[in-house]
């Protein structure tokens, strides 16, 4: 039973990338210069479900006209390509893929829904199969741009909370630092006035110490 639902899963994901491919040869030449510009353009690292043989087409060496930008791009396929050897990032892209088909379905649904209940034709654009699989692409890849904004967030967070720990604990270093020298400096002081003291007293004493006086008897 599992092993059915890992294959449909994977059936699911191979789908879904025959589709990107059928979707970016229709909207872009796949040629190095084109391929920079899609990969290195704002929210690049949404796209990264390429072919691999992406990577030659934008390896820096075959760019040195665009050196600069061929390497970023080579750089998001070749992470693109290791996060999809690692089998638990492999299965979380494969969750996003369903979420945002199960998404656009739902979506469908209830506009047709809508649609009935005003007493229109329940006809949307997602009836043609080409828009159904562009919407998909769509939503798939907001999900996945989510998931990338949330990631940075929480590490933008993490390494703060790291960093205000880390000052924290050099704050309490140094207050511990302060007090251990203030203590030394405390003792010190005490030992100074106690021997102050007893210097005084002993001087005091020696000062006012006199003999005792002797009376001298009267001659009868």
């Amino acid at each position: 039973m599992a092993a059915s639902g890992e294959s449909s899963t994977e059936e699911a994901f191979l789908t879904f990338y025959s589709e990107v491919k059928q979707i970016e040869k229709r909207d872009l030449v796949l040629t190095s210069k084109n391929q920079i510009e899609r990969l290195t353009r704002p929210g690049s690292s949404y796209f990264n479900l390429n072919p691999f043989e992406l990577s030659i087409l934008v390896h820096p060496d075959k760019n040195q006209d665009d050196a600069d930008r061929a390497q970023n791009a080579f750089e998001a396929v070749d992470k693109a390509y290791k996060l999809l050897l690692d089998q638990e990032q492999t299965k979380r892209a494969l969750d996003v893929i369903q979420a945002g088909k199960e998404y656009v379905e739902h979506t469908v649904k209830e506009r047709k829904k809508q649609l009935k209940k005003e007493g229109k034709p329940t006809i949307v654009e997602e009836d043609d199969p080409e828009l159904f699989k562009q919407a998909v692409y769509k939503q798939t890849m907001n999900l996945f741009a989510e998931l990338e904004i949330k990631r940075k967030e929480r590490e933008a967070k993490e390494m703060e909370e790291e960093i205000e720990a880390q000052e924290k604990a050099k704050r309490e270093r140094e207050w511990q630092k302060n007090f251990e020298e203030s203590r030394d400096g405390r003792v010190d002081s005490w030992r100074n006035f106690q021997a102050n003291t007893k210097g005084k007293k002993e001087k005091k004493n020696r000062t006012f110490l006199r003999p005792p006086k002797v009376k001298l008897e009267q001659p009868e």
